[in-house]
C-alpha cells in the first residue's frame, strides 16, 4: 500500500467501470480521497474499486449509489458525500448512456428524454449542486464534465446523444463564468473512442455495425487512463487559470 498526500477529496459519477472507474483510481493515486457514484444495482462494482482503492493507495473512500437524473438523489450524494470525507473539492460528472443508433425520424421521445435525462439533466445537477456546496465551504473547487468528441462534431445517426454532448460545452461555458469568482472552475473533458464496456457493446451489436463507421470508430481507440489524466491536470493546483474548456481526448481523429 502507497500512502498518499491527502489533497482533499473527490466525486466519480460513473465510476463502475470504464473512464469513471480509471478517473477514480487516477484521482486516488494522486492523493484524493475519493466518493465512488454509479446505480444501486452496481455497488458490489463499487466497493470492489473502493477496496482495490484503500488497499493500494490508502487514501480513503466512500461509496455512494445514487441515480444522476434524479434531483434529490443527487443532493444527497453531494451532501452525504461532503459529510462523509469532510469537504469536497472535486466533482467528475462522468455518468453518461449512449442509447440507440439510429436516423432522426426513427427517434421516440422516450429515447430522446432517457439520454438527455443522464447525459444533460444530469451533469447539470452535478454541477448545480457541487457548486452549492462548494461556495458554502469555501472551497476553490474544481468541476469537471463529461462531452464527448461527437459534442463538437456532429455524426449522423446519433441525434440524442450527439446534442445532448454539444450541451455539456455550453453548460460548461455558463458555469465556469458565473462560478469564477468563487475561485471554482468548471471544465469539460471530450473523448474520441475509448475502449470500456459501453464502446464494446456498440461494436458488439450487430444492428449498430452499418453506422459504426459514421462514429469514427474506425480510428485508433484509446484507453480510460488517456481521459483519465486530463482529469488529472483539471484537478490539480496548476490548472487553476483553465475554465470554461471542453479538451478532445481524441487521438487526432478530430481537431478543435
Amino acid at each position: 500500500m502507497v500512502l498518499a498526500r491527502s489533497l482533499g477529496a473527490a466525486l466519480v459519477t460513473g465510476a463502475s467501470q470504464g473512464i469513471g472507474k480509471a478517473v477514480a483510481m487516477r484521482l486516488a493515486f494522486d492523493g484524493y480521497k475519493v466518493a465512488l457514484n454509479d446505480l444501486a444495482h452496481k455497488r458490489e462494482q463499487l466497493e470492489a474499486i473502493a477496496e482495490d482503492i484503500d488497499q493500494k493507495f490508502g487514501s480513503g473512500t466512500f461509496v455512494i449509489p445514487a441515480d444522476v437524473s434524479q434531483e434529490e438523489q443527487v443532493k444527497q450524494m453531494i451532501s452525504s458525500t461532503s459529510k462523509a470525507l469532510d469537504g469536497l473539492d472535486v466533482v467528475v460528472a462522468n455518468a453518461g448512456i449512449v442509447g440507440l443508433l439510429k436516423p432522426i425520424t426513427d427517434i421516440s421521445m422516450k429515447e430522446w428524454d432517457q439520454i438527455h435525462q443522464v447525459n444533460t439533466r444530469g451533469v447539470f445537477m452535478c454541477y448545480k449542486w457541487a457548486a452549492r456546496e462548494m461556495i458554502a465551504r469555501g472551497s476553490r473547487g474544481r468541476i469537471i464534465g463529461a462531452s464527448s468528441n461527437v459534442g463538437k462534431q456532429g455524426v449522423p445517426n446519433a441525434a440524442a446523444y450527439v446534442s445532448s454532448k454539444f450541451g455539456i460545452r455550453g453548460l460548461t461555458q455558463s458555469a465556469a463564468l458565473e462560478l469564477g469568482k468563487y475561485g471554482i472552475t468548471v471544465n469539460a473533458y471530450a473523448p474520441g473512442p475509448i475502449e470500456t464496456p459501453m464502446l464494446k457493446d456498440i461494436l458488439d451489436d450487430p444492428s449498430t455495425l452499418p453506422k459504426v463507421e459514421s462514429l469514427g470508430l474506425k480510428s485508433e481507440i484509446g484507453q480510460p487512463e488517456d481521459i483519465a489524466s486530463i482529469v488529472s491536470y483539471l484537478a490539480s493546483k496548476e490548472a487553476h487559470y483553465i475554465t470554461g474548456q471542453t479538451i478532445c481526448v481524441n487521438g487526432g481523429m478530430y481537431f478543435d
